[in-house]
C-alpha cells in the first residue's frame, strides 16, 4: 500500500509542475487516505500480534 502512496505523490508532483492543480490535488489527497489506510492496518497488525503472542515452534 505504501508504494501506492509513493505513485500518488510523484503523480501529483509531475501534475503540479505541468499546472495540473486539480489532478495535483486530487492525487495527494488519495495518497493521505491511502497512507492513514496502511497505518492503520499496521497498528491493527500490530496490536493482534501482540493480544495473541508468540506461538511456540
Amino acid at each position: 500500500m505504501l508504494s501506492w502512496v509513493v505513485t500518488f505523490l510523484i503523480i501529483a508532483l509531475i501534475a503540479g509542475i505541468l499546472g495540473f492543480g486539480g489532478i495535483a490535488g486530487a492525487s495527494i489527497e488519495i495518497a493521505k487516505i491511502v497512507f492513514f489506510i496502511a497505518i492503520a492496518l499496521f497498528v491493527v497488525s500490530a496490536l493482534v500480534s501482540l493480544v495473541r503472542g508468540r506461538g511456540s515452534v
